[in-house]
């Protein structure tokens, strides 16, 4: 079982924060902020581990927010290079990667009334991690200074900080507060998407796409609008980009975005799927043995996706989407092809015994079954 995110904030953490806040700051008292942060700290989930240590800063960081601001920022490490997630380098002093989340939630616990000189602590964290839940209740709180700044950050030298503009005003964020009003209306983020969607950084244009799949769950329109102005001439990297924002879509075979990726028809022609083997045990692989048989004179662009309906420890199942290919099936002719999807212990889901039913999907649309035998 791969170790639970919440003990990356834990006694190593407490102790690195501890002696990177005093080396930058030699009035900070890092005996009190151990004995607070550590209190109660194991009984704790993730994100209460985040408050909890938020907490402990509070109470040991000076009360002027400008001071303890700029403090916090002395005891940051240098930010790595371009586009680069290896925020905590061997051999580099300072504050960087889990670090950076209780700081964030420090900074909106304290600086809420502070926007502008917290938003300019908030891009000094995410270049060394993210900012992208900290950044939330600014948007909600005072969105015109907000939408200001994230618009000057489109063109900002950091890419961590022009990814922040996509994330962290992405409507419906994982983990992240829901900001509601963008989920009723994302007009105010629609402008800073067009700016990013070209942007030479894979790790920011990737953020935009998730945010563009965001608002196609509740504006499919807003993603119809969207295709048809800018996929027509775009370039490959535009194009995988719009790809990704589409997938939600695609999985709910939404037609009018199935048509731009060449997946708009149903299958001419026959399907066939096996699994194996038919009973396998957690943490094992079960193969996806597909066929499919063209009965059509034209070639056809088809999307292959699969659906595995996991059972829930009621019986019930729920079913996920699961990402195959995008492939060219000759006229007349059979491809056959596996697909090899693992069952194995992750911290997004628990896993129950019994009969997983597996459906194979082209362009949106049900063509075979099977199913496996789960044993725990």
């Amino acid at each position: 079982m791969p170790e639970a995110f919440k003990h990356q904030i834990g006694p190593a953490l407490v102790a690195r924060m501890a002696r990177s806040l005093h080396q930058a700051w030699p009035g900070f008292d890092a005996g009190r902020f151990s004995e607070l942060a550590l209190d109660g700290l194991d009984a704790l989930e993730l994100k209460a581990r985040v408050d909890h240590l938020a907490r402990a800063l509070q109470a040991t960081l000076p009360q002027d927010f400008e001071h303890a601001a700029s403090r916090v920022e002395s005891a940051l490490a240098p930010p790595p290079p371009g586009d680069s997630l290896d925020f905590t380098r061997a051999g580099v002093d300072g504050l960087a990667g889990w670090a950076i989340w209780p700081l964030g939630e420090w900074v909106v616990r304290c600086g809420l009334e502070e926007p502008e000189r917290a938003l300019a602590c908030l891009r000094e964290l995410t270049q060394r991690s993210t900012a992208e839940f900290a950044i939330r209740p600014f948007i909600a709180r005072h969105p015109a200074l907000a939408w200001s700044t994230l618009a000057r950050w489109c063109d900002d030298a950091s890419p961590h900080v022009r990814r922040l503009v996509s994330e962290g005003s992405r409507p419906r964020l994982p983990w992240g507060l829901r900001l509601q009003a963008l989920v009723v209306d994302p007009t105010p983020t629609l402008p800073l998407l067009q700016r990013l969607q070209d942007d030479p950084s894979a790790y920011v244009r990737r953020s935009v796409a998730n945010h563009l799949n965001d608002i196609a769950k509740d504006h499919p329109h807003r993603l119809w609008a969207w295709l048809d102005t800018h996929l027509p001439g775009a370039s490959e990297q535009r194009r995988a980009l719009l790809r990704h924002a589409s997938r939600t879509r695609i999985k709910q075979a939404d037609a009018r975005v199935l048509a731009h990726w060449g997946g708009g028809t149903p299958l001419r022609g026959e399907a066939s799927l096996r699994l194996a083997p038919g009973h396998l045990v957690l943490g094992q692989s079960v193969t996806l043995q597909i066929s499919l048989r063209s009965t059509s004179a034209r070639e056809q662009s088809l999307i292959v996706d699969y659906v595995v309906h996991h059972v829930r420890a009621d019986g019930s199942t729920s079913p996920k989407v699961f990402k195959g290919r995008s492939l060219t099936l000759p006229a007349r002719q059979t491809l056959q092809f596996e697909k090899d999807h693992p069952v194995r212990p992750v911290t997004t889901r628990r896993y129950q015994a019994g009969l997983h039913r597996v459906e194979l999907q082209v362009n949106g649309r049900v063509v075979a079954a099977d199913a496996f035998r789960l044993s725990l």
